[in-house]
């Protein structure tokens, strides 16, 4: 993981302290506690009219050559649906529209600790799926032939469509 050397203020090196209830990197000179907040991300579940979702295969780390959701990090200025929406258009080359939430959960990452992650679900899209940034590949899968998933929290986010949003399932709220 990526630890905080100097504060982001005044370039002091900083020191663990234990503040607030917890042990904290702290400056000393600005008196403060440096917060390590979670990294937002956002996915996106795009599921077709057989209820094939919609996966890329990770051409980067982590998880080079696992399979995933499409989605990313957050961008200053960004709210979760752009970014979501953005990461689909990059990373397959189809753009959508969001029909609901599917959820907020959190993720441990290799680098930056918690990521703090959106699901999407997306039905509605246009465009001809082909693998694009950060991706090697992209396919659509049942869930009888789903492959492994390389992110827990997108485990989740294709679990909660399946259980509750598939056809057959209860209706979407």
């Amino acid at each position: 993981m990526k630890t905080k050397n100097f504060c982001p203020d005044c370039g002091h090196a900083l020191v663990d302290r234990f503040t607030e209830g917890r042990m904290r990197r702290y400056c000393e000179p600005c008196g403060a506690p440096v917060y390590e907040n979670p990294v937002p991300a956002s996915c996106i579940v795009a599921v077709d009219q057989n209820d094939r979702i919609l996966l890329v295969k990770r051409s980067v780390e982590p998880k080079k050559g696992w399979w995933c959701l499409p989605g990313g990090f957050i961008e200053l200025g960004e709210t979760p649906e752009a970014a979501g929406l953005r990461e689909l258009a990059e990373e397959t080359g189809i753009r959508g529209s969001i029909d609901m939430l599917l959820g907020v959960t959190t993720h441990q990452g290799n680098i930056y600790d918690t990521i703090l992650m959106a699901g999407f679900l997306v039905r509605r899209y246009s465009g001809t799926p082909q693998a694009g940034d950060d991706a090697d590949a992209v396919a659509w899968f049942d869930r009888a032939s789903m492959p492994e998933i390389a992110f827990s929290s997108h485990k989740s986010f294709i679990n909660i469509y399946y259980s509750a949003y598939a056809s057959g399932a209860a209706p979407c709220p």
